[in-house]
C-alpha cells in the first residue's frame, strides 16, 4: 500500500496502544484507518467522514479490520456524531481537516471534549505541504482548543506534518 508521508507522521504523532479507543475524523481512502487498526488488538477505531465514497472506500481497504471489530466506519459529520458514550476514547484525531481552522469548530471540539476521556488526546494534523502557512492554521486550532477547555496544546511542525495536540484536562465538561 503507498502510504503518504503525512499519514505516517500522523499515525506515529497518534501512536496508539492495541487496547486504545480512537477516532478518526475525515477517514478519506482509510489509508491511516489501515495503519491504526494493525496496532490495534483489543481496542478500536471508529472512522467517520461526511463523504459516501470515503466510507465506502474505508470499508472497502479495510474489511479484515472491520471482520475482526477493531474498526467501524459511520457516514457523518463531526457536530452529527451519536452513540460515542461520554469518556470512551483514549484519543481521536484528522488528517488534513479544514474546519478545525476555517471557522470556530465550537460544536465539533464541544463534542470530542465529551467523547474523549480524561487526559485523552487530540491530534489535529495536517500534510506539510499544504498552501497555507503553517501558523495560518496552526494559530486558529491551538486557539480554538484552549477556548474549549483543551490543555497541554502543543503546536507540531517539521518537515513530515504540522498540527496541534491537546489533551482533555480531568475538570472539563
Amino acid at each position: 500500500m503507498n502510504v503518504p508521508e503525512r499519514v505516517r507522521w500522523a499515525v506515529e504523532v497518534l501512536d496508539p496502544g492495541p487496547a486504545d479507543r480512537v477516532l478518526e475524523v475525515g477517514c478519506g481512502p482509510g489509508v491511516a484507518a489501515a495503519l491504526v487498526c494493525a496496532r490495534l488488538t483489543t481496542g478500536r477505531l471508529l472512522a467517520i467522514d461526511r463523504s459516501a465514497v470515503a466510507v465506502r472506500r474505508t470499508t472497502e481497504r479495510n474489511a479484515e479490520h472491520l471482520a475482526a471489530g477493531r474498526l467501524e466506519v459511520r457516514r457523518c459529520s463531526l457536530d452529527a456524531l451519536e452513540g460515542v458514550p461520554p469518556g470512551s476514547l483514549d484519543a481521536a484525531f484528522s488528517i488534513d481537516v479544514n474546519v478545525f481552522w476555517t471557522r470556530r469548530p465550537v460544536a465539533e471540539l464541544d463534542r470530542l471534549a465529551a467523547a474523549l476521556r480524561p487526559g485523552g488526546a487530540l491530534h489535529v494534523l495536517y500534510g506539510a505541504s499544504g498552501p497555507t502557512a503553517g501558523e495560518r492554521v496552526t494559530g486558529p486550532v491551538a486557539e480554538a482548543l484552549r477556548e474549549r477547555g483543551f490543555g497541554e496544546v502543543t503546536v507540531l511542525s517539521g518537515p513530515r506534518g504540522l498540527g496541534v495536540s491537546a489533551r482533555r484536562p480531568a475538570g472539563l465538561t
